[in-house]
């Protein structure tokens, strides 16, 4: 996360990731579902704050889930169903369910049909919103698998010299496991951000970097300034043509056709359901020696990591190696958040006359 996104030290309230968890569940519970997919969607939730990856946590989503959930736009008790089904392969139809829920289903699928054929792939469509894009490919770790998870995210980036949003948000996720080292784990919008720091941009009333988004008209912005009061939308990654922004806008196209198209439901403009997902696992053991694989990982990332700096910067990292120091030091001195997100949580949880844990 960058360091413009971090609540101030100054006014950051600490919880521990247990109570805020033991919360969250308890209100997925009020919102209708089952404890132990409650437990499950609050595991999924406070993962992205216990890492750091605060714009897919607890500050901008829950509110949202809830919002959801009143309108009727979560089914909070889906049946999750198989409509094509090969060996390795399947389209599970979501039944409007969370997915929070539904994408570490799917996710276990794919890492089942993985372990008896090398490889485990699962589209599914008629979702919701399922986090953190890192943590369902991330299960594969435990597995000793390569995991890959990527979504439909909310149709708002424009494609290159484009007016208007033709592809969604649309993250990818890869996690690759090590032995010592801290696990490989990608994960990234098709954006030049991700849509939810611009919320978190407008929350802590810092500016968006050049390149991120453009005006309401769809022309980029170029220059360091707030989030535009009459409209944005959002760039691909990249940026713009000169840094490559063609290469992110190609990824969330691809993104589009393994998740809408696969899973039957249109991509961009034309999607006909909800949000699609898609999932991969790979079966290490398929294709080489594992315990090799895994030795040669932790050569190649300690490799990485001990990269000499160039002037004026302190260390060079991988993807995931930040998140797995900031999951140390928040499980030890608790999870920062805003004053204003403790405030939300005092008034939910008197609203549903909930136990309050986050002193």
């Amino acid at each position: 996360m960058l360091e413009r996104f971090h609540v101030p030290n100054d006014i950051a309230v600490k919880i521990k990731p247990e109570d805020m968890h033991a919360t969250v569940l308890d209100i997925f519970m009020k919102m209708g579902m089952p404890h132990d997919d409650a437990n499950k969607a609050s595991e999924v939730l406070v993962y992205a704050d216990v890492r750091g990856i605060e714009s897919h946590g607890v500050s901008n989503m829950l509110r949202r889930y809830v919002e959801a959930f009143n309108k009727g736009d979560i089914n909070p008790t889906p049946k999750p169903k198989i409509i094509r089904d090969m060996p390795a392969a399947a389209l599970l139809d979501c039944d409007d369910g969370h997915g929070l829920v539904v994408g570490p289903m799917a996710m276990d699928m794919a890492i089942e049909r993985a372990k008896k054929y090398g490889i485990g792939t699962i589209t599914a469509n008629n979702g919701r919103h399922f986090g953190a894009a890192a943590f369902h490919a991330g299960m594969a770790l435990e597995h000793d698998m390569i995991g890959l998870s990527m979504t439909t995210g909310g149709m708002e980036v424009v494609p290159v010299d484009g007016s208007k949003p033709m592809f969604g948000l649309n993250p990818i996720a890869i996690a690759v496991p090590t032995n010592n080292e801290a696990p490989f784990i990608f994960d990234a919008s098709m954006s030049s951000v991700a849509g939810n720091k611009i919320a978190l941009a407008k929350r802590l009333n810092v500016p968006v970097a050049p390149g991120w988004v453009t005006d309401s008209r769809g022309v980029p912005i170029l220059e360091e300034q707030k989030v535009p009061d009459d409209g944005h939308y959002m760039l691909p990654t990249g940026g713009s043509r000169e840094n490559g922004s063609h290469k992110g806008a190609s990824l969330g196209i691809w993104v589009e056709i393994m998740c809408g198209l696969l899973g039957a439901t249109g991509a961009g403009p034309n999607r006909k359901g909800k949000v699609s997902h898609h999932f991969i696992a790979y079966n290490i053991e398929a294709f080489t020696e594992l315990g090799q694989f895994k030795s040669d990982m932790d050569e190649y990332m300690n490799e990485i990591k001990s990269t000499p700096p160039i002037p004026g910067a302190s260390r060079v990292f991988y993807a995931g190696l930040p998140e797995h120091e900031e999951e140390i030091e928040r499980r030890k001195d608790g999870i920062p958040y805003h004053p204003e997100v403790i405030e939300w949580f005092k008034d939910i949880t008197n609203e549903l006359s909930i136990k309050w844990r986050l002193n």
